[in-house]
């Protein structure tokens, strides 16, 4: 009889961040993603705790893909004893380059701005790490490419695309006879730069993500909405401030805003891009044109209209600038990074809108403004809310529950149990419901730090 198969769910459990699977066979123990907790406080907080497993007995770490939440702790890990390698794709590992980099400069930028003003608790206030030690965990890489199988001890990893970002895809991993398959963050059948998600493979257990799992997109009229929000701002000699994820959602609106002027449905106004991070993403557009629906010319032409504003000081002179423009900045939730700037002096003139285009987990200050609050703390410091705040979740990478559901119709075989996984308590339960419902299949929504055994 084959030797028990667990599988450990470290994070992305009742909860849409932290992604973080262990499967165990005994004599392999491999990390599915390896993602920072974000939103609220009390989640954040787990970034800071070891993992209940020692990091040195870990082999292996595979990512679906490169946001944060399922890569941004990988630097924490080698921290703490890891020695495995990290398996991605090309284009997975070369955004890691990128947003690794990034995401220690802009912790070590906000404990010192932190201690350089006094406004922390822990003094000194001290990154989770820093940009050494996220070059050190780029080291750890290995690329795979999509539909070709590696070896990791006793088990076999293949990645296929799955349309959410450049290079992500769903992972089948597998473990002594069973087969495993996370779908990682899914993408949408008609999302504008990148091509639909594969068909799922067959697989003995699923772990599906459930981010929009009780929630269909709007269908409105996109170029239409986008449009009305820029010119009606710009009428009133107000900025559009558009927070965006610096990989994915910050090109698809690099091209929704090129496509706007040239159908001359928007006034010529200036477009910044205001994130180091998201420039180089952008580069990559065209590096990886294979993975997408552009062209390389199209990518050419679309980034051309837009200003980098690459430099602190080039940031700083944007943040005063008073003529009416489009202002793309990370991060995506309002979380952190140089949008906050811009939001302190834009979200309290009522000329002025942000325009969020994608998920805002709950605890974030994007979802708290989405929510109508009042007033919002950036920096310590609180700021009355008098610009028009707009929820665009059409524009979101993420598929919704029906394109979930439509994606899973294609499975060759029902699998024995499915786990949902990446979504709120409300999201993963209704979504839990709505498989047994459509197909009738045993599903579950895992606790964090659920361990269970694969028969």
């Amino acid at each position: 009889m084959s030797k028990p198969v667990s599988l450990r769910f470290l994070g992305a459990a009742n909860t849409v961040t932290g992604s973080r699977y262990l499967i165990d066979t005994g004599h392999t123990r491999i990390l599915v993603d390896c993602g920072l907790f974000q939103g609220y406080k009390y989640l954040r907080e787990r970034n800071w705790k070891p993992l209940p497993i020692d990091p040195a007995k870990i082999d292996a770490v595979v990512l679906t893909h490169a946001h944060l939440d399922h890569s941004g702790y990988l630097p924490v890990l080698v921290q703490q004893g890891f020695e495995g390698k990290v398996y991605a794709t090309p284009a997975t590992h070369d955004l890691c380059e990128i947003l690794l980099r990034d995401a220690g400069k802009l912790q070590e930028e906000e404990a010192d701005f932190r201690n350089r003003h006094q406004k922390t608790r822990h003094a000194p206030a001290k990154p989770l790490y820093t940009v050494r030690d996220a070059e050190i965990a780029l080291k750890r890489f290995r690329t795979i490419h999509f539909g070709k199988p590696a070896t990791i001890g006793d088990c076999e990893i293949t990645t296929h695309p799955n349309g959410h970002i450049l290079g992500s895809g769903s992972v089948l991993v597998k473990a002594r006879g069973r087969e495993i398959l996370f779908s990682g963050d899914l993408g949408r059948p008609h999302d504008l730069i990148m091509y639909p998600p594969e068909p799922p493979v067959g697989c003995d257990y699923l772990v599906v993500e459930s981010t929009y799992g009780d929630r269909l997109h709007d269908h409105h009229d996109l170029e239409s909405n986008m449009a009305d929000i820029i010119s009606d701002t710009a009428r009133q000699g107000g900025t559009t401030l558009i927070p965006s994820f610096a990989v994915g959602r910050a090109q698809a609106m690099i091209y929704l805003l090129y496509k706007l002027k040239q159908k001359k449905r928007i006034p010529n106004l200036p477009v910044y891009l205001d994130s180091p991070m998201a420039i180089s993403a952008t580069e990559l557009l065209v590096q990886h044109h294979a993975l997408h629906r552009l062209s390389k010319e199209e990518c050419h032409e679309a980034c051309s209209q837009v200003h980098y504003t690459r430099t602190r000081e080039e940031s700083i002179a944007l943040s005063q600038q008073q003529m009416p423009c489009i202002i793309i900045s990370a991060s995506g939730m309002a979380t952190g990074g140089r949008v906050l700037h811009h939001l302190k002096r834009l979200v309290v003139d009522d000329r002025n809108s942000v325009v969020f285009a994608g998920y805002q987990a709950p605890g974030t200050r994007g979802a708290r403004l989405v929510n109508g609050e009042q007033t919002i703390r950036i920096h310590g410091d609180d700021f009355p809310v008098h610009a028009k705040i707009h929820s665009l979740d059409f524009l979101s990478a993420h598929a919704d529950y029906e394109e979930i559901l439509k994606w899973l119709e294609g499975i060759p075989v029902a699998p024995k149990q499915t786990f949902v996984t990446h979504g709120d308590e409300e999201a993963a339960d209704s979504f839990r419901c709505k498989l047994k419902q459509r197909f009738g299949w045993r599903a579950c929504v895992p606790d964090h730090g659920e361990t269970v055994t694969l028969d």
